[in-house]
């Protein structure tokens, strides 16, 4: 099986210029925690972020959800904040709902994920963070 290669820099920009919805898995209500952060940064960048977290009610003024297919409207980008070997599972839940980008952040690589998402036809991003992508790349607002 070959390595997984990102997309290209300019394809990177277009899936975070064309999302209006990102959900993140694995969103935690706490300030410190890294996906806090970037749920943070993507709601001030204009894009609607669905947190996806069992265990919390409300992050940042967002209803959350319990997983994916709870989500009860489209989901352009799944932004995944867990470890590895829980992606295989969430890359499913992806395809089945329909999102267009699985994207792992930064340190989280699993091909199995990859793979599922691919063959359900969804762009895969992996070991990149979405707001330091969206910062280095000057993607604009959302809407602009």
């Amino acid at each position: 099986m070959a390595e997984h290669q990102n997309p290209l820099p300019e394809e990177i920009y277009k899936i975070l210029k064309e999302a209006r919805t990102i959900a993140i898995v694995g969103a935690s209500g706490k300030e410190g925690r890294p996906s806090y952060g970037v749920m943070q940064a993507l709601q001030h960048a204009g894009y609607k972020v669905i947190p996806v977290n069992p265990n919390e009610e409300t992050i940042l003024g967002e209803k959350a959800y319990a997983s994916l297919s709870d989500i009860p409207h489209k989901v352009d980008i799944v932004d995944v904040f867990r470890r590895p070997e829980h992606t295989p599972q969430v890359a499913e839940e992806a395809v089945k709902i329909g999102a267009k980008t699985l994207w792992l952040q930064l340190d989280i690589i699993n091909d199995e994920a990859g793979q599922i998402a691919k063959k359900g036809g969804l762009n895969v991003i992996m070991d990149k963070c979405t707001a330091v992508e969206r910062r280095l790349l000057k993607v604009p607002v959302v809407g602009n």
